[in-house]
């Protein structure tokens, strides 16, 4: 199966180097689009670097910053284009261990899975170097999500991810409406209302060595808000996600 790998990037001077590399050496069968979003700090041109060395690389320049939904949003439909059978989600600061790949792939091509998530929150699952509120933040929120979305997924929020393209058909702008971190959420509980299989493989989520993370208090809210209003709305059986609701 053809397998292409998205990495979104904005300000990860210090690590797309790495990053690729790591994939590169974990899938080598594997294609790789970075999809930048005009960063200031050189990103894109390191990106160009890579790609004109390696034929399995290729670089996305994006205008401006417009949110990791639209930057994965953009990296699907190359996909599709594309023919490509799989779609990796990774991010580019090395949190997330390439060397899973093969594992999370081969659950999609030997087994019924439609999504595979590098789960945080399952057994064999977890986090290292992070303090005890982030922890908390994040497990508290998945079990919300979990709740108030009524879904089987331990960790909705997880940006390791494997998909099997033809589950993204019709996931497009004029669907998925989040364009920040809750876009996880919303595409994940999106393929398992639709009937998709998921399956969540446990991962080791390392926190970065480098730059900065992009999580802050506005992302965190617009998911509380969201995933709400989705939760609410499924419940009483309005709008598109009233299939989730009745399964």
């Amino acid at each position: 199966m053809r397998t292409l790998v998205v990495v979104p990037t904005y300000n990860e001077a210090e690590s797309i180097r790495p990053i690729i590399d790591r994939i590169r050496r974990a899938v080598p069968e594997a294609d790789v689009l970075i999809v930048d979003d005009s960063s200031p700090d050189g990103t894109g041109r390191i990106g160009d670097e890579l790609a004109a060395l390696d034929p399995r690389v290729s670089m996305l320049h994006r205008p401006q910053k417009a949110g990791l939904g639209a930057a994965y949003l953009q990296g699907f439909a190359h996909a599709f284009a594309g023919g490509y059978d799989t779609v990796v989600e990774i991010d580019a600061d090395g949190s997330h261990d390439p060397a899973e790949l093969p594992a999370m792939l081969a659950l999609l091509t030997t087994g019924p899975a439609d999504l595979v998530i590098g789960s945080r929150w399952v057994d064999g699952g977890r986090v290292v170097n992070w303090p005890w509120a982030r922890r908390a933040i994040s497990r508290s929120g998945n079990r919300y999500a979990r709740w108030m979305l009524r879904s089987r997924i331990h960790d909705l929020t997880a940006g390791f991810r494997a998909y099997r393209t033809s589950s993204l058909r019709g996931l497009d702008r004029t669907v998925v409406s989040s364009q920040g971190y809750c876009f996880q959420v919303e595409l994940a509980w999106r393929v398992e209302a639709a009937g998709g299989t998921v399956v969540e493989h446990p991962i080791a989520f390392v926190e970065r060595e480098n730059g900065r993370s992009k999580m802050g208090a506005g992302i965190v809210a617009e998911a509380l808000v969201r995933v709400t209003a989705w939760g609410v709305s499924a419940r009483f059986g309005r709008g598109p996600m009233r299939r989730a609701a009745t399964e």
